[in-house]
């Protein structure tokens, strides 16, 4: 097993890179059989990651977390493990519903907090583990008194079935609501080189020692620099940047950067995730892939070193990049 250098989530260690399941399970990125999913799973364990992010809402009936269970067996103790939980609402349960955008319309969580606890015990099961090492709230639950959820995870904690509290598409404000009823770890946000995240949850986070876990630092595989169309089933379809059009302009807007990658010897993935952890000294990046080539190329930008000029020269470059098309994508 490969050792990445190490950063700090709140009271959490973790390697500086991690790996985001999402698109490991079958609806995301088209389909994918479990043996090529166990396969890059494994991958990023070798190659250093120690922090693998699900939820339970990724995949059918908990696919996601058992993949994840399968892979870690045995490696248990190599692993921090993160998941979500919400949109698993059980038999007549209320949904409750909220808009997202344009693309995806609506989505529906229920947080109360009797039923919290039932997410964690099937988290469990489908992990095969004892104790979820990062637990968050996939959205924040419309209708429940957002202190009441958080509440519930410290119960959690206090019994022994998780060890830290994390928050998912939140904001500052919430943020700050929450750490006031329990200590937070992590609040994990879209952030890369083609989606700013907010200041003020960046500006919370530091004020109040959380660490930022950076889900899409590749921007959904746009700046590895080889998109160039998409596949029948992928979900980006339904995403305003990865419109032909837009693709096509954007990555031509892209090109000044990946020409940086190449003067450097990097891939452009490599150079977006390193400007990424560069950004703050408690970021994460959670990159997701089914190849373990990529994924030993993108864990190796942990430990690429970007002089202060070159961050100048990429800073440059991105002020002029303004990608076309909206690039708010559906959740973490």
């Amino acid at each position: 097993m490969t050792t990445l250098a190490t950063r700090s989530l709140g009271a959490l260690r973790t390697s500086a890179l991690g790996f985001g399941a999402m698109a490991l399970s079958p609806g995301m990125y088209g389909e994918v059989d479990d043996d090529r999913a166990l396969g890059a799973l494994r991958a990023a364990l070798d190659a250093g990651a120690t922090l693998i992010d699900t939820a339970d809402g990724y995949g059918a009936e908990g696919h996601n977390e058992q993949l994840v269970g399968r892979a870690v067996r045995g490696r248990r103790e190599e692993v921090v493990i993160a998941t979500k939980f919400g949109f698993r609402i059980p038999d007549g349960a209320p949904a409750h519903r909220f808009p997202v955008n344009a693309a995806f319309g609506e989505l529906a969580v229920n947080n109360d907090p009797r039923y919290v606890r039932g997410y964690a015990e099937q988290s469990l099961r489908n992990l095969g583990t004892e104790v979820i090492d990062l637990y968050y709230p996939h959205f924040p639950d419309p209708v429940v008194p957002f202190e009441e959820t958080i509440g519930a995870v410290a119960e959690l904690v206090e019994d022994g079935l998780v060890r830290h509290l994390g928050l998912s598409n939140v904001t500052a404000e919430q943020v700050r609501r929450a750490h006031a009823v329990h200590p937070v770890a992590a609040v994990q946000v879209q952030w890369s080189m083609w989606q700013p995240a907010d200041p003020q949850l960046l500006a919370a986070a530091r004020e109040l020692g959380v660490g930022v876990v950076a889900w899409s630092p590749l921007g959904g595989g746009f700046l590895t620099g080889t998109v160039s169309e998409l596949g029948e089933g992928d979900f980006r379809h339904n995403l305003a940047r990865f419109d032909p059009a837009n693709l096509r302009a954007n990555n031509d807007r892209y090109a000044p950067l990946r020409g940086i990658a190449a003067e450097l010897d990097l891939t452009p993935g490599q150079l977006a995730l390193a400007w990424l952890l560069r950004q703050d000294e408690h970021v994460v990046p959670i990159p997701g892939s089914r190849t373990p080539a990529h994924i030993e190329e993108n864990l190796a930008a942990a430990r690429v070193e970007l002089s202060a000029d070159t961050l100048v020269r990429i800073e440059q470059a991105l002020a002029q990049f303004a990608p076309q098309g909206s690039g708010a994508f559906l959740a973490g």
